[in-house]
């Protein structure tokens, strides 16, 4: 179920976003859920480029998996 939420904007930050919503024939409220979206798929998630670098280190690969296995017998500690 959709939620609400209120956000204070700044009128010149306001004025933009409604500006870019319009031009993108969209709601406020869309245009700013559509691009939190994006920010966060580009911050929180790896490229295609990146991760294939991730596969190819075989010795990150190596530490990945003892740790996994360490995890599941409940070995070590997790440090905050």
């Amino acid at each position: 179920m959709p939620k609400t939420v209120t956000l204070r904007l700044k009128d010149d930050i306001y004025e933009l976003f409604n500006k870019l919503a319009g031009q993108e024939n969209r709601p406020l409220s869309n245009f700013i859920e559509t691009a939190v979206l994006r920010f966060i798929q580009e911050t929180e998630f790896v490229d295609e480029f990146e991760m294939n670098e991730i596969k190819c280190n075989k010795p990150l690969n190596q530490s990945l998996k003892r740790a996994h296995v360490n995890a599941k017998s409940k070995k070590g500690r997790f440090v905050e």
